[in-house]
């Protein structure tokens, strides 16, 4: 136990041992141990997206293995998944890399201005399997979002009774919100706090842009001088909306992009105070060899080390 880890989990102080414990598997594994810094690999994108579309580019994908493999050999803190993934493999890889559990998805079959997922499986699969926490999704602005706000509330209190981490995934989408508004800052940072103030322990946003979506917000960000012409600027403001950094904010990889790309995102986002990365399809897309160096680069950058 590293004295960084120690102060990040006494953020939590309403919450029982077994929490603790599991939050502290999180932090404590993987090249970024004890640093308070996590890189965790998704894959949801099966579901979320299609199994061509998500793995057809690096066919070793299609199989669960794989992305345990991927997600052990390279170090991350964690690996999520849906529940068919973990179940496929969750036995051969028992104690080997901290799982989450993503219990809602959604699939790209069925389109709506309204989005919101399907609860697909509980925190009884997510004990049964050995997990260390939950993942859920919601969407800020959606026209559902009363539905998701009171499922996760549901589910985040039979994780904590149980020991478990919470882990928000949350977009802010809907009909009222432009493509553009879906990252501006004024959106991330909301969507991270109203994360916050739903319970969770650790929150993922996508890297947010210099847009302003609501006027309302555009007058208090002039008015104060919010600086957000940087993305080390938009992330520390981000991280700051989440009850003033305390809470742990890692942001999503998003779209394919080059190596470089992607490294100079995450090097801003470090620089902002960001806790880590959640990254899928710039990771796994990738040949294995490929993969495991770029995302031991990314790990290297949080923990700051020169490139």
């Amino acid at each position: 136990m590293t004295p960084r880890v120690r102060e990040i989990l006494s953020w939590y102080g309403a919450d029982n041992p077994g929490v603790l414990t599991n939050l502290s598997r999180l932090l404590n594994h993987g090249r970024l141990k004890g640093t308070g810094k996590m890189v965790i690999l998704p894959v949801d994108q099966g579901f979320e997206h299609g199994p061509a579309r998500s793995f057809a580019k690096n066919p070793d994908g299609y199989d669960p293995a794989y992305h345990f493999e991927l997600a052990i050999e390279s170090g991350c803190n964690a690996y999520a998944a849906p529940l068919g993934a973990l179940e496929a493999c969750a036995r051969d890889y028992a104690g080997d890399i901290p799982l989450i559990l993503k219990i809602n998805n959604s699939d790209s079959l069925y389109s709506s201005k309204s989005p919101i997922s399907a609860l697909t499986s509980s925190v009884d699969d997510a004990l049964r399997l050995g997990c260390a926490g939950i993942g859920f999704t919601i969407y800020p602005g959606s026209s559902e979002r009363k539905e998701m706000y009171e499922e996760i509330m549901v589910a985040s209190k039979r994780a904590k009774e149980a020991g478990l981490a919470v882990i928000i995934w949350s977009y802010a989408r809907g009909e009222q919100i432009s493509k553009d508004g879906e990252t501006g800052i004024d959106v991330i940072a909301y969507a991270a706090h109203i994360a916050a103030q739903l319970g969770a322990h650790i929150i993922k946003v996508k890297p947010p842009t210099a847009h302003i979506e609501q006027d309302a917000a555009r007058k208090v960000y002039e008015a104060q001088g919010i600086k957000v012409t940087s993305l080390a600027d938009r992330a520390r403001h981000v991280v700051q909306s989440s009850f003033n950094g305390k809470r742990v904010v890692i942001f999503s990889g998003g779209e394919a992009k080059s190596t470089d790309e992607i490294l100079a995102e995450v090097t801003q986002l470090a620089q902002g105070g960001a806790f880590g990365s959640i990254m899928g399809r710039n990771a796994f897309q990738r040949p294995k060899k490929e993969a495991i160096e770029l995302l031991h680069r990314v790990q290297d950058t949080f923990a700051g080390k020169a490139l």
